[in-house]
């Protein structure tokens, strides 16, 4: 269905949606793109790889706006993305050999985590303001270890890595919340193109599908962003919550439905 016309309409519209939930609720496209697309039908070491497509067009466009903003760290984003290149290609290689069965529940762990990492995130942004954390520049082993973490999580499960960047370069490197987002996203960029070519070599990337969602996702990214600030946060963190649990959810159900 989705290499059809019918079906590249369906993914536009789907990357605009993903894109309005990714900008109101702060969290990577590839998480929401990936169950969407096994929920059309398409096996799950696709959709990953698929994903990425979107990602990395959705992480250029906002990166390239930083950069012309003068707002990119590039120095810490070449370091993340040095080392998150390595293990992308490392994740990509292993989601390619584990079955739908446990990949589906390890995604929907992912998602779990992603919601203490999220609330964590919170918490040392709600510090930062009361200890007015001064910047400085963050140490290289802490910075690679970050990048080769995030490198194996955006392989594996076809999202940015920056649902786990953010909260430990804030953590680790001490780094301002805007700061962060920046410069893991740059560093996004580099990792997704790393992930995408080793799913390539595989054979599990669908390209035009791919386009559809990055194209809709930048675009629904925008109207999320512009959305966020008439929500209270309070509404914000419980429509964040409510819908990853929903989406582990159905992972897990998935991967129960695959399992032997």
């Amino acid at each position: 269905m989705i290499e059809t016309p019918l079906g590249w309409a369906l993914l536009l519209v789907l990357g605009v949606a993903t894109g309005i939930l990714s900008g109101l609720l702060g969290i990577g496209g590839g998480l929401l793109m990936v169950p969407a697309l096994t929920l059309l039908g398409v096996p799950l070491v696709q959709a990953t790889a698929t994903s990425l497509v979107g990602v990395f067009l959705s992480s250029l466009s906002g990166s390239m706006r930083n950069l012309s903003m003068g707002e990119l760290n590039w120095r810490v984003s070449l370091t993340l993305a040095g080392f998150g290149i390595l293990t992308a290609q490392a994740g990509a290689w292993l989601a390619d050999r584990l079955p739908d069965a446990w990949l589906s529940l390890a995604f929907a762990g992912l998602l779990l985590i992603t919601i203490y990492l999220m609330h964590l995130r919170q918490s040392l942004q709600r510090q930062q303001k009361q200890d007015r954390v001064p910047s400085a520049t963050p140490a290289f082993a802490p910075t690679a270890g970050i990048g080769l973490l995030a490198g194996l999580l955006s392989g594996l499960f076809g999202v940015g890595g920056g649902v786990v960047m953010v909260p430990l370069q804030m953590l680790l490197l001490h780094e301002p919340i805007k700061s962060a987002v920046r410069t893991s996203l740059g560093a996004i960029v580099a990792i997704a193109i790393s992930g995408l070519a080793q799913h390539t070599a595989n054979g599990n990337v669908l390209w035009l599908p791919g386009i559809c969602l990055g194209l809709g996702g930048i675009a629904g990214a925008q109207l999320g962003t512009r959305l966020l600030p008439r929500l209270p946060d309070r509404v914000v963190g419980w429509l964040f919550r409510l819908f990853l649990v929903g989406l582990a959810v159905y992972m897990v159900l998935r991967g129960v439905a695959n399992w032997g």
